[in-house]
């Protein structure tokens, strides 16, 4: 087993582990470790609520979480010889859960909390807890449904420059300002009240927490991709901005379908990854990287039969969009959930489904005018009853009263 070098304690608040855990994005947070190419390491990581999340029935957490604080990240590492420039490559050794916090939990968020790809449909809050089975995984909130795992850091990346925060910054401010107002927001700006900083103190960390970048979404250096892929076995070659490169990961997942699309939509854990590094340099001018590309793992689960949902781009209101991916996206998943609901789903636990099991999303096409045509591949294996079509009809599978947690 890889040597420890960053450990976290799930029983204490991230603040009280301010020494390996920062949440924002800035070029001047320090290196907690420093390692050498070639060099082999584990990395424990909380989860990215830094434990806002209880293993019960109850909903008031997801509604109540506070978003300012997330994701917590362990890092940042340097590593020697890294310059801008250069590419990381990162090896993704192994994933896991601690042996003492064997469950995860995913939660539909409230339309004024984050909200989630389709929270005018769901506009509240919800949350299902999974228990884990080895690879495979079960929710007493979502009966008759058991699947594999992909395990896989939902965010990981390197520390931005100041050119390139200041860029960040000045972008998604434009957006934000075209509707100030808008709920959910347009983008997650700076602030500064819950900013951890890593170790920096005092008055340089209080005015980098002003601009430090939030962690919500990808970006040119990586960051929240949530890609269900980069499970163990996969390689990534990041983009270096600063010297010594600066990896930080968390937001580990046990589980998730393509998209995340509950928001909160995959199985959402603590754990450890082990990671092997190495530098190309001079990679992102030899190879024209402006962003992270990655080689998928060898290891991933893999399901043989689906049912594929269409969408086009028309909105459930009629509206006609032109080679709209994102409407194309959202109708595959709504009717992937009606035709769920046809076997005694509620519409949450069928959303539920979707975030979490490892559903494919394609873009299958986005030349023929007007319409884009995205589908959603849904592995039927995963059910334990037929999800197919036939001439009888669909029959009430779940008959149990149980759905997801609801606040109180």
């Amino acid at each position: 087993m890889p040597k420890t070098l960053i450990k976290v304690d799930i029983n204490k608040s991230p603040e009280e582990q301010s020494d390996v855990l920062h949440n924002r994005w800035h070029p001047d947070i320090p290196m907690v470790a420093m390692v050498k190419p070639g060099d082999e390491f584990r990395v424990e990581c909380i989860d990215w609520t830094g434990g806002q999340i209880g293993n019960n029935d109850s909903a008031n957490d997801i509604r109540d979480v506070d978003l300012t604080k997330v994701h917590y990240l362990s890092g940042p590492i340097g590593v020697e010889g890294a310059e801008p420039g250069d590419l990381l490559v990162v090896d993704i050794l192994d994933v896991g859960a601690f042996q003492e916090s064997e469950w995860g939990f995913t939660g539909l968020f409230d339309k004024a909390n984050g909200g989630g790809f389709l929270t005018d449909h769901y506009p509240d809050a919800r949350k299902a807890c999974w228990d884990f089975h080895g690879i495979y995984t079960t929710s007493r909130h979502i009966p008759n449904v058991r699947f594999a795992g992909i395990m896989h850091p939902g965010l990981i990346g390197c520390l931005p420059s100041r050119e390139l925060l200041n860029e960040w910054n000045k972008r998604e401010a434009a957006l934000v300002s075209t509707d100030p107002d808008r709920v959910p927001p347009l983008a997650a700006l700076p602030y500064a009240e819950t900013a951890l900083m890593g170790r920096m103190t005092g008055e340089a960390a209080k005015e980098a927490a002003k601009e430090g970048a939030r962690t919500v979404p990808p970006r040119e250096h990586g960051g929240n991709c949530d890609i269900k892929n980069l499970s163990k076995g996969s390689r990534v070659f990041f983009p270096v901005y600063v010297k010594n490169a600066g990896l930080s990961m968390g937001d580990l997942h046990f589980s998730q379908g393509d998209g995340e699309i509950t928001f909160c939509g995959a199985i959402e854990m603590a754990g450890y990854l082990d990671i092997h590094v190495s530098v190309i340099k001079g990679g992102m001018e030899k190879y024209g990287v402006k962003n992270p590309i990655f080689q998928p793992s060898p290891m991933e689960p893999r399901y043989n039969d689906y049912l594929i949902f269409e969408g086009i781009s028309v909105d459930e209101q009629g509206k006609q969009y032109y080679l709209d991916a994102h409407v194309a996206y959202r109708q595959a998943c709504l009717n992937a959930i009606e035709y769920l609901k046809k076997f005694g789903y509620s519409g949450e636990q069928a959303y539920a489904i979707l975030g979490t099991a490892p559903v494919e999303g394609h873009i299958s096409g986005i030349v023929d005018i007007p319409n884009a045509c995205a589908t959603l591949w849904l592995p039927t294996e995963i059910f334990d009853f037929n999800l197919k079509p036939d001439a009888e009809g669909p029959k009430i599978m779940v008959t149990s009263k149980v759905d997801l947690a609801s606040t109180s």
